[in-house]
């Protein structure tokens, strides 16, 4: 009996530690207070779930490793960034009521706003795949390319095959890869590239000592930068799912997504990520030389699109894309369309939203009718009632799976990227946001936007807020656990 009380006093000193933990690591309270909630309520299981995936390592050494390698990368490009936006903001292309927005990511994200660019949207796999391949056939220095999925596939060897090409013509090609998202591209399809003179690394080797925390931090950033001046980003992974037409798979789920082609001086910025997460995650550590970056940071008139980057991940000192979204919300006075497979915003960005509706804008919000993640679905379905009941009109897809990562603000202003609007985007994964300012592809995006809708099913409000009581209260549940999903 003496044992009992012992082991008792001793694992409620533990939980005591862990809360203790939870409290000091987490800058979000709706997180601290979920992983509180399962440390109280699900014995020795909250805890491990904690240590497993809940640590904040922003500060650990892991981190702080990264940190440290990129600060000599920050401090070389903050003066030029700060220049080029200078020039760029005073440009007629470039609307007003957005100077707050562009100067914030200027001064939090080092990320400068670029004129001078040429941007091309990429509707799925089936536009974004040939472009690539014949962007990288016509490589003439390097190849930078970053993925969170890459698949041994069809289209994964298509790939490489264009990797190995350009490798033995002499053209420097480095390649990360995660190593949670890419657990299917197998040994051989790298040592394939490897023995071809690809440089390729994970962007963090998993290794099962290591397993827990280490899947907690995924790089989730799609990037391709081709001899500095062309950049890919987006949605759309690397794998035959994410196109529509190839032929060895046969009858499947229709994927819906989209990417971007950028020509500019906007590319310096992907480069700048790329670089820096090429230098954590090997040894063999990039300058910031003039071979892989622009003589300028800013464009003449020729391609009047103005650009901006925005990225964040555990090693930011603040969730630079939310607050990018939050101020972009705010500056709204027409419309808000909103495209994302993984809808969970918590209480911030779902005020943000309700706010702009209540203040007459158009708010309309595009998600999958079924999310490949059930859960995640049940969570993001909590938040619908509020939103409908101040007017915001919400669409599920139906055609297929909608993976796309869109907003539209207004007529003058389209964010695009790797980020889905959920807590983990926000807050634990490394990614990447692009805006891009002014009339040309707001229109075209809003275009597309219409076209989904078409192949959705509108949310009845009246109904939706009759449904059943019990399905509510179940709803709500797992939306306390949002913020650890």
């Amino acid at each position: 009996m003496n044992w009992i009380v012992v082991l008792q006093a001793v694992y409620f000193v533990v939980m005591l530690l862990a809360i203790v933990q939870v409290i000091y690591d987490s800058r979000n309270t709706t997180k601290a207070l979920s992983y509180i909630l399962a440390i109280v309520f699900l014995p020795v299981i909250g805890i491990v779930f904690y240590l497993s995936f809940g640590i904040n390592y922003r500060k650990r050494k892991f981190y702080s490793h990264k940190l440290l390698r990129d600060e000599q990368l920050r401090k070389d490009v903050k003066t030029q960034s700060h220049e080029a936006s200078d020039a760029a903001w005073n440009s007629s292309h470039f609307p007003v009521k957005y100077r707050n927005l562009a100067r914030f990511i200027v001064n939090a994200n080092i990320s400068p706003l670029t004129a001078g660019n040429k941007v091309t949207l990429l509707r799925n796999g089936e536009q974004k795949f040939p472009e690539l391949l014949q962007a990288i056939s016509h490589a003439q220095h390097h190849i930078h390319i970053e993925y969170y999925i890459y698949e041994n596939d069809q289209i994964g060897n298509q790939l490489a095959d264009a990797l190995i090409e350009r490798a033995k013509a002499g053209v420097e090609v480095r390649f990360i890869y995660d190593d949670f998202g890419s657990y299917l591209i197998g040994r051989e399809l790298i040592a394939r590239l490897q023995q071809a003179g690809v440089k390729t690394s994970p962007f963090y080797r998993i290794r099962l000592h290591a397993l827990a925390h280490r899947l907690n931090f995924r790089n989730h950033r799609k990037i391709v930068v081709i001899d500095a001046n062309l950049g890919f980003t987006g949605g759309i992974n690397v794998g035959d799912n994410y196109c529509n037409d190839t032929v060895e798979k046969g009858p499947k789920l229709y994927w819906r997504d989209m990417h971007l082609r950028i020509e500019g001086p906007a590319v310096a910025f992907l480069q700048y990520i790329f670089i820096s997460d090429w230098n954590f995650c090997t040894d063999d550590s990039l300058a910031l030389s003039a071979e892989y970056f622009p003589e300028k940071l800013y464009g003449d008139d020729l391609q009047p699109q103005m650009v901006q980057m925005v990225s964040s991940g555990p090693d930011s000192d603040l969730p630079n894309i939310l607050f990018s979204l939050l101020k972009a919300i705010h500056t709204a006075r027409q419309r808000i369309y909103i495209t994302t497979p993984y809808f969970i915003p918590g209480d911030a960005l779902k005020d943000a939203l309700m706010m702009a509706a209540k203040s007459g804008v158009d708010v309309q919000l595009l998600v999958p009718l079924d999310s490949d993640s059930k859960v995640v679905n049940t969570a993001a379905k909590s938040y619908y009632s509020d939103l409908l009941a101040v007017g915001i009109r919400i669409f599920q897809y139906e055609k297929g799976f909608i993976h796309t990562k869109s907003i539209i603000i207004d007529d003058d202003l389209v964010i695009m990227g790797t980020a889905n609007m959920d807590i983990r985007s926000f807050d634990i994964n490394f990614e990447v946001n692009v805006l891009i300012y002014g009339h040309t592809l707001t229109n075209e995006l809003a275009d597309v936007f219409a076209e989904d809708t078409a192949d959705a099913l509108e949310i009845d409000p009246e109904a939706w807020l009759n449904r059943s009581t019990l399905l509510n209260f179940w709803e709500r549940v797992v939306r306390l656990f949002s913020p650890m999903m």
